[in-house]
């Protein structure tokens, strides 16, 4: 089966699992969704997450919780293949007031909004996270 949009399908996938208070997650792994994962991990969002090596290599997200709840409350992805959304360093939105963050794709990588402001680098709107 071929997806259309891999990086909703890993949010989706990470969206219903911590619905249903699962632990653990997998999907297929790819580069911008590792970089995507190391944005989460950084800013607390998941525990931790490791990539296989084999062929067909999967990643396996391990969840987060605090006091029985989901530490992701909201995660929505923005730019999508049919769509896309690029914002300039003055564009990138505040989520949340500062209590979330946007992850922005830039030509140094992929970072949350508030790091590509500090840069003035603008780039791909991927998802938002709160």
């Amino acid at each position: 089966m071929s997806l259309q949009d891999p990086v909703s399908d890993m949010l989706v996938r990470i969206k219903n699992a911590q619905a249903v208070s699962k632990k653990f997650v997998k999907f297929p792994a790819s580069k911008l969704k590792t970089s995507i994962l190391e944005v989460l991990k950084d800013e607390g969002y998941i525990a931790d997450f490791q990539t296989s090596e084999e062929l067909k290599a999967e990643t396996q997200v391990e969840l987060k919780y605090y006091d029985g709840q989901a530490v992701i409350e909201e995660i929505r992805r923005i730019s999508r293949p049919s769509l896309r959304i690029y914002k300039g360093a003055t564009e990138l939105p505040v989520v949340k007031g500062g209590l979330g963050i946007a992850i922005v794709s830039t030509c140094q990588g992929v970072m949350t909004a508030s790091k590509a402001r500090a840069k003035n680098l603008g780039g791909e709107l991927l998802c938002v996270v709160a």
